[in-house]
């Protein structure tokens, strides 16, 4: 369907990790979308289970792999899961100093969010601080928001204007969404739109008339505390009318945290399937199987017990677990 356009998802949630880093090839280019990727320090009151830990170290490598590949790498915004950070972590980040980023980074063109313009304060200071380090190593830096870059022959890969990371004036500040086109076919990355909540984050994908989108869901987990029922209804129903008019929508991240995602996305895969349309994850777009950790963490520990090693190396504060990979 993408014709000349490859997408290879390398880590997301559907892999047992935070991410939406996806590997995106044409004949005129490589580029690597979002090349972070995190675990949730607490979930369940528990720490990573060390299954989660051997997990994001595997796939660590899978996205280092594919950046000696890559001429182009973006950052839709800097959440430490969709950028890497050169800080040692080997807690939430799996990140040696330095070197991490370091092999992302080296020697790539970077496009990235506007670390100044329609930007929330946290996120300001991290981009402040990538720019100061993993960022040296870039071949340039360059803002990306609304802005279209032309490569090769037939390649062309356009960012949107910065939209809200869920719903309008949402705190958690803005993020850029990716289209590629190439040989007639699209493909829009969209992370963090959660849904989208936002009507106008709808309205700009719907624009750009994707073959297949790769779309941020509704954060269902966090439904009732931290995000309210009414914008998580608003993401389901915007989500529904991408199922019904993307020939391939891959769902992904904050929608697939909780074990009930499915029975609460069920109407989209519905909406899909009446119009001749899919949804899936990225796990299986990729033809492989869904490996979902975060949200089963308490039946990893209960089913999987850890070593005696890694419940010390756990006990350790997270200062000192940081300075030090688990015991697995």
């Amino acid at each position: 369907m993408l014709n000349k356009i490859k997408v290879t998802p390398l880590a997301s949630e559907s892999f047992g990790v935070r991410s939406m880093c996806t590997f995106v090839e044409t004949p005129d280019v490589r580029m690597l979308l979002d090349a972070g990727i995190s675990l949730c320090p607490n979930r369940f009151g528990l720490p990573p289970h060390p299954i989660e830990f051997q997990t994001i170290a595997r796939l660590r490598k899978r996205i280092a792999e594919a950046a000696d590949k890559t001429e182009v790498v973006t950052i839709s915004h800097y959440h430490f899961d969709h950028h890497t950070p050169s800080f040692e972590d080997w807690l939430v980040n799996w990140t040696e100093k330095d070197e991490t980023a370091r092999q992302i980074y080296e020697g790539k063109r970077v496009l990235l969010k506007n670390p100044r313009e329609k930007i929330n304060p946290s996120q300001r200071q991290r981009a402040w601080m990538f720019q100061r380090t993993g960022g040296r190593h870039a071949k340039t830096l360059e803002n990306a928001d609304a802005k279209e870059f032309k490569f090769g022959k037939e390649t062309v890969l356009r960012f949107s204007e910065p939209v809200t990371h869920g719903p309008d004036n949402a705190m958690l500040g803005w993020v850029i969404m990716a289209e590629v086109e190439c040989g007639g076919g699209r493909f829009v990355f969209a992370p963090d739109v959660q849904g989208p909540i936002s009507n106008r984050t709808l309205e700009l994908i719907k624009a750009a008339k994707p073959d297949v989108a790769m779309v941020g869901g509704p954060p269902f987990y966090l439904g009732g505390f931290k995000v309210d029922e009414t914008q998580l209804q608003q993401g389901l129903d915007n989500l529904m009318v991408l199922a019904k008019t993307v020939p391939i929508t891959i769902l992904e991240h904050h929608a697939l945290r909780g074990e009930a995602w499915y029975e609460r996305t069920r109407e989209a895969y519905e909406s899909a399937h009446n119009a001749g349309n899919i949804v899936e994850t990225a796990a299986e777009y990729a033809g492989e199987e869904n490996v979902f950790l975060e949200s089963r963490r308490k039946q990893l520990y209960e089913e999987n017990p850890p070593s005696r090693d890694f419940e010390r190396w756990m006990r350790w504060s997270s200062d000192k677990a940081n300075k030090g990979k688990p015991p697995l």
